[in-house]
């Protein structure tokens, strides 16, 4: 978009919601996609308040459309009896390539698609996703003891 004023736009600001902390521990992320989500207004009011939680969500793609499952929008306190359901399928707003890119690398090379982290971005309610496959015990084992080697080295100093 162009801007008439010749104003220097502000740069918009990364506020972060909630972080899917146990994903880079159980998998092995390989790309990552930033996505829009459709949601209610008692869903954006919860998540301003920091209501949400995304430890468990997983992304599917049906149709040529991206759905996030299992994520835990906490219902908006101040609400009516026509509050949403607090885990509820959400459809996620990409482009039409990323969502192939998306689909395919699920079914030829059988990864999953989690959530990262859920943020806004000035006013939009942004969720970033990726391609991941999971960790076997020993990998985890690995990351644990070279982790540890980081911290002693970093202590040492």
């Amino acid at each position: 978009m162009t801007n008439p004023t010749n104003k220097p736009q502000k740069p918009k600001t990364v506020r972060p919601i909630a972080q899917n902390r146990r994903a880079t521990f159980e998998f092995e992320i390989t790309d990552r996609f930033e996505a829009g989500m459709s949601l209610l207004g008692t869903e954006v009011k919860s998540l301003r308040n920091g209501k949400a939680q995304i430890t468990d969500a997983y992304v599917k793609v049906k149709d040529g459309e991206a759905f996030l499952h299992a994520a835990h929008i906490a219902p908006y306190t101040h609400g009516s009896d026509n509050n949403h359901l607090a885990e509820r399928v959400r459809k996620l707003l990409l482009q039409p390539a990323e969502i192939e890119k998306i689909r395919r690398a699920v079914q030829e090379k059988g990864l999953s698609v989690i959530p990262i982290a859920m943020y806004f971005k000035g006013p939009w309610a942004k969720i970033e996703i990726a391609l991941a496959r999971g960790k076997k015990l020993h990998d985890k084992r690995e990351d644990l003891k070279a982790k540890a080697d980081r911290r002693e080295l970093r202590n040492v100093r």
